[in-house]
């Protein structure tokens, strides 16, 4: 008994002292977990925290890369925060649309925060139920030129892209209609495409309305008149080949929710609208 019971009774004393401990980190945990943000498990445990690869392409002020090297824009940050809230890391890699496709085809992509309806990723890839922005696709003309007649009216008309942009396939029909003998004119960025528009190098311009409203800002340009072709909402797409893929869009939807019902982030947020507030006329 001399030796045995100061052994256990050091025992005792460090369980009384773990007891009265632990309560107090539970707390501390879930001090930080509201602070933050985080769920309390992540904070206690951080080193289990998983990384997500978010894939994104370049497409400012949305989601953009800034001089640092940085993801940024509202569809930056809203993917972070929903992240963050589902208790994951994220790693940011911008990539042009092809590679972006392929990495999410075999799994080096495990997030991209991007158009729901993709026909080419549709079993590579699983959706979440949000809704988190729309784009518009636009088709682009300048004042004073007659709105087209679609489809008609493009017939052997010259049409501008943007070059590594992929569409839908009902205006991939349209572009690859041989009746229509359409002009395909590509460049690498909004900038030129506009200003190939306003020189009289293409007749139409095929983009996205949040870039081109960037863009023609920049340009100082008065606003065009377009038809809009397409509205494209925007999802969590999660590949199917990340580890517990169905687990990272349950717990996305999951913190997406929550901070919806907490006020957080709006329902619904129109990108054309809420980053630019210059959604350009339409006719």
């Amino acid at each position: 008994m001399a030796h045995g019971q100061p052994g256990i009774g050091c025992a005792c004393l460090l369980e009384q002292r773990k007891a009265a401990i632990d309560p107090l980190k539970a707390f501390i945990y879930l001090a930080l977990a509201s602070l933050f943000g985080l769920p309390a498990a992540v904070l206690a445990n951080p080193v289990s925290q998983r990384v997500l690869n978010v894939g994104y392409y370049e497409f400012a002020p949305a989601i953009y890369t800034d001089a640092q090297g940085m993801a940024r824009g509202e569809l930056a940050e809203l993917t972070r925060r929903v992240a963050r809230q589902a208790g994951y890391g994220v790693r940011f890699r911008g990539l042009p649309g092809a590679r972006l496709y392929a990495a999410l085809e075999n799994g080096s992509i495990d997030l991209w925060p991007g158009a729901q309806g993709k026909p080419e990723l549709a079993t590579h890839t699983l959706e979440g139920r949000h809704t988190l922005s729309q784009i518009n696709l636009n088709l682009y003309r300048l004042a004073g030129t007659p709105a087209p007649r679609l489809p008609d009216d493009l017939a052997g008309k010259s049409l501008i892209l943007i070059g590594g942009y992929s569409y839908w396939p009902n205006v991939n029909a349209l572009l690859d209609d041989p009746g229509l003998d359409l002009r395909l004119l590509r460049t690498s960025n909004h900038l030129s495409a506009l200003e190939m528009l306003q020189r009289n190098r293409g007749d139409y311009l095929l983009d996205y309305q949040i870039p081109v409203e960037q863009a023609r800002q920049r340009l100082r340009m008065e606003a065009l008149p377009y038809q809009r072709l397409a509205q494209v909402p925007i999802h969590f797409i999660v590949s199917r080949h990340a580890r517990d893929a169905a687990t990272i869009v349950t717990a996305l939807d999951d913190a997406y929710e929550a901070l919806r019902v907490a006020g957080e982030i709006c329902v619904f947020t129109n990108l054309e609208h809420t980053v630019l507030e210059l959604p350009g006329p339409q006719s």
